[in-house]
Formats: C-alpha cells, sequence, structure tokens
C-alpha cells in the first residue's frame, strides 16, 4: 500500500475510534425519545450549530455539486456558498431559529409531521408528512455514498462496496448506541475536520497552479463554445450562466428551510442565548465549508478532466491526485466527515418520524418510551441497510433502467422543501394559514417533483432542470398557502390561540433585551 494509504488508513482507524467512543458515552442521554431524538432540547450552540452545517454540507456537495457547478459556472459558483451561508443558514436562524424552538416545544413535537398534526390538530397531514419524508429521504440519503467511490478508489485501491459497508456499520453503531446527542458531539468533531480539510486543500489547489491570481488568469482563458462564447466568462462575477446559478442558490439556501432533518435542529437547542451564538456560529462556518467547496469546483477546468465520459464527479478527485500524501488522507477524512454527519441526521430523523409519526397511534395503539426508543434504533439499521443497497446497486448494476434512482435523489431536495417550507413557516407565523393550504403545498410541491422525475421533457425548458424545478416549487409554495388559506375556512380560533400563546408567555429578561 501506498504512503497515502497507508496515511489515511492510520487516520480513519483513529477517526471511528472517537466516533463509536462518542456513541457509547452518550447512552445516558438516550434513553427515552425526548434523549434519543432531540438530546433533552438541551443542546449548546457550537454543538446545534455545527450539526446544522454539517448536516447541510455532504460529500455530494464537495464531491458532486462543486465540481459540476464549478465546471458550469466557473468562479462565479462561489456565490452558491455565499447564498448557503447568507440564506440557508443566517436567515434560516434569525428567522425559524426561535419561533421553532418555542412552538415545538410549547406542543411537545419532536419531528416535522408531528409539528403539521398538533399545529392544525390533524393527524391526516402528520401521515401525509411522514410518507413524504419516508419516500424521499430514503433516495437523497443514498445519494450520500455517490461522492465516496472514486475518493476511496484513489486513495485506497478498494472496492467501492467495502467503503459503504465500513461507513454504513459505524455510522450506524454511533447513532444507535448514543442518539441525537451523540450525532451532534460527533457533528462537532467533524466539522472541525472539515473546515481544516477544506483551507489545506483550496490552498494547495491553487499553489499547484502558481497560486490564486495565475490561477485566476488560466480560468480566464478557457473557452467552451458548447456554454458561452464570450471570452472570459468563467472567471466572471456572474458566470457564463446567471439565471441557471440563480436557480442553484435558490434550491440549495432556501431549500434548508423545509428540509425535515435540518430543522429539526432548531427543536433541540437548548436558549434563547444559544440561538443568537448559535446563528453566527453557523453562518460562518457555512462560508468557509460552503464557500470554500464550490470556490475550489471553479477552478475544475484548469485540470485535464474528461467529463464526458467519466462525469462531474471526476472533476474534484482529478484537482485532488497531485496533492501530498497527507493531504489526501486529510481528504478522506473530510469526506468522509461530511457523509457520515448527514447519514446520521438523515437516518434519526426518517426513523423517529417513521415511529412517532406513522406508527404510533396508528398502527400500534399504545407503545411506551422503552418501546419507541427501541424502534427508531431497528428503523435507523433499515433506512442504512435500503440507502447502501440502493447505492451499491446503483454503481454495479449494468441495467440502464436503474438510472431512474439517481434521478430520484436529483429530485429529493426539491419535493422536500417544495412541500414542507411554505406551512411550516407560515405555521410559525400566520394564525390565518388553514389545513387545506397545507394539503396543497404538499401535493404541488412533492407532485410536481415527480412528474419532473417522470415526464421532464413536457416542462418548460427552464424547469425541465431538477433544480430550478425545486426552486420553483419552494417560490410557488409561498405563494400558494396564503392564497389557499384566504379562500378557504378559516381554522378553529381556539386552536389557533392555543398554539401561538407560546409566544404571549412572560419571562424575566435581562435589561439589555428588555426595557421596563
Amino acid at each position: 500500500m501506498e504512503l497515502k494509504g497507508i496515511l489515511s488508513l492510520i487516520f480513519l482507524v483513529i477517526f471511528f475510534g472517537i466516533m463509536i467512543g462518542v456513541g457509547i458515552y452518550c447512552r445516558r442521554h438516550a434513553t427515552d425519545v425526548n434523549g434519543f431524538v432531540l438530546g433533552g432540547r438541551s443542546v449548546g450552540p457550537w454543538l446545534t450549530a455545527f450539526a446544522y452545517g454539517t448536516s447541510y454540507f455532504s460529500a455530494v456537495i464537495f464531491i458532486g455539486y462543486a465540481g459540476q457547478f464549478g465546471w458550469k459556472y466557473g468562479i462565479a459558483s462561489t456565490w452558491i456558498g455565499i447564498g448557503n451561508a447568507l440564506i440557508g443558514s443566517l436567515l434560516a436562524w434569525v428567522i425559524l431559529g426561535r419561533r421553532t424552538r418555542i412552538m415545538t416545544q410549547h406542543l411537545n413535537s419532536a419531528t416535522m409531521p408531528d409539528f403539521f398534526g398538533k399545529r392544525f390538530s390533524s393527524k391526516g397531514l402528520k401521515i401525509g408528512a411522514s410518507v413524504i419524508t419516508f419516500i424521499f429521504l430514503i433516495p437523497y440519503t443514498a445519494s450520500l455514498y455517490n461522492g465516496l467511490s472514486r475518493l476511496f478508489e484513489m486513495a485506497f485501491g478498494i472496492d467501492y462496496v467495502w467503503c459503504i459497508v465500513i461507513m454504513s456499520v459505524l455510522t450506524g453503531v454511533y447513532v444507535i448506541a448514543g442518539g441525537y446527542m451523540a450525532t451532534a458531539i460527533n457533528d462537532f468533531i467533524q466539522g472541525l475536520i472539515m473546515i481544516v480539510g477544506i483551507v489545506a486543500v483550496i490552498a494547495a489547489v491553487l499553489m499547484s497552479k502558481g497560486g490564486f491570481m495565475e490561477a485566476l488568469n488560466g480560468l480566464a482563458q478557457v473557452t467552451d463554445e458548447t456554454v458561452t462564447t464570450t471570452p472570459g466568462a468563467f472567471n466572471s462575477f456572474f458566470g457564463p450562466d446567471p439565471l441557471n446559478l440563480l436557480g442553484v442558490v435558490i434550491l440549495t439556501s432556501l431549500g434548508t428551510w423545509g428540509l425535515p432533518q435540518m430543522v429539526q435542529k432548531f427543536y433541540a437547542i437548548k436558549s434563547e442565548k444559544h440561538i443568537r451564538k448559535g446563528t453566527i456560529i453557523s453562518t460562518a462556518f457555512a462560508f468557509i465549508v460552503a464557500g470554500g467547496c464550490y470556490f475550489l469546483g471553479g477552478f475544475g477546468r484548469l485540470f485535464n478532466v474528461d467529463v464526458a465520459n467519466l462525469g462531474f464527479d471526476a472533476i474534484i478527485p482529478e484537482m485532488l491526485k497531485g496533492l501530498p500524501d497527507i493531504l489526501i488522507a486529510i481528504v478522506v477524512i473530510l469526506v468522509l466527515s461530511a457523509s457520515m454527519s448527514t447519514l446520521s441526521s438523515l437516518v434519526i430523523a426518517s426513523s423517529s418520524t417513521l415511529t412517532i409519526d406513522f406508527l404510533k397511534g396508528n398502527f400500534i395503539k399504545k407503545m411506551s418510551q422503552k418501546k419507541e426508543v427501541l424502534i427508531i434504533r431497528i428503523f435507523i439499521v433499515v433506512f442504512i441497510a435500503i440507502a447502501a443497497f440502493i447505492a451499491i446497486y446503483q454503481v454495479k448494476s449494468e441495467n440502464e433502467s436503474v438510472k431512474f434512482i439517481a434521478q430520484l435523489m436529483g429530485v429529493s431536495w426539491g419535493a422536500l422543501a417544495g412541500a414542507f417550507l411554505a406551512p411550516f413557516l407560515y405555521g410559525l407565523y400566520w394564525k390565518k394559514t388553514t389545513k387545506l393550504a397545507c394539503w396543497v403545498s404538499f401535493i404541488f410541491g412533492a407532485g410536481i417533483m415527480i412528474l419532473n422525475l417522470f415526464f421532464r421533457k413536457m416542462f418548460p425548458v427552464i424547469l425541465q432542470s431538477p433544480i430550478n424545478c425545486g426552486a420553483f416549487a419552494m417560490i410557488a409554495g409561498l405563494i400558494i398557502v396564503p392564497l389557499v388559506s384566504l379562500i378557504t375556512p378559516k381554522p378553529d380560533k381556539k386552536l389557533v390561540d392555543d398554539a401561538f400563546a407560546c409566544y404571549d408567555k412572560k419571562v424575566p429578561a435581562a435589561q439589555k433585551n428588555s426595557l421596563d
């Protein structure tokens, strides 16, 4: 085995040892549903902010999106990372963080479907939301493995299947043992690795091309008439295709507001001051990691990559090939950290919603806390196994018909955010939001993405891209929910007043936050 393989292996053993150790340590926090799913609603700002950020930015971002959009838009792809920081992190925390924490605790809801069920007093909404979550989180989970195959083959020369199996087993061990608290602590460790890794990789890649200015000059010389005939487009402010770039910014930034595994982070934070501190930390993390990933990807055209035959996923690994062995080892841990943190967040969201929102009260009438936690743990195993199987089957199968799986992964984000973002946001802020408006948003958001998956060529040209279609679904939902709410019967006044009473509760406040 080469030196880079030996170093990577040493780092991996240490990394996995720490992850499992944290899981075992956190077992005491995972004895009931509140502790297992939300960490007892007592998680501090650093852990919550890093859990939010590491769940947001996975290997899909570093290997897939950074390479693909960097190739398409050049250095302007950095705007995606900036949008992720300002809209997907800063505004999400400011607009959703505090209200989500207060109302979900008041309603005693542990998941997004549970919130819809209690906020609108509708078991149907709760079940409908849990079904949508289940259907679209599974393929999204499977997509996390896609960015790992080429990287592990480059570092170790080992088969992709073993990478999936090892990652699945070890993630399952620490999540099943320690629940949300183990995930949050490990996310913090993984987040630190991601920050150090991305900064080191950017510096090394740019130095390999003569430094930042030399690399930028090289990018100015790149031409691709299939994309644009404008000279210097790939190092310009808005790139060769600003309109489609805006669609990517909207989907990847605003989309976090409606994703169950992201919003759930706000359920668990401890207090008001922790939300303010977490906002700053999360935004800074996004600027470094997301901004860094897309900035790095913007220089992809300086490297000889046969995108036509190898695909966009080959761009970032090709950029990393010439790095020192120690940096290759760090990158392996970086990508694993990004993948495992997002995987753990997704499987907790999936298993908890299926147990709490779908089975409990519908198929299993009486369920003790101990039994709920046991069933959640069983479903974590099931979800990880299904996602791993899909990922392996997709890579190993030569059957062209399985390509729909990859397409389904692409629409998952748009379907979830398109269905949930508007009802959740209006449900927190607007008393006139109706149950029927939520249903229309669910059906429209998930439905338009499913139609886009199977009948893409029938859509207008700009909406044939799943990314643009997902962005359209989210923005349309923000218009649909208030319109439908205004023309449908008003919600029960007592129900609404009870839900919003949490905001009127009197609490002591420091003089700097409240005048007498």
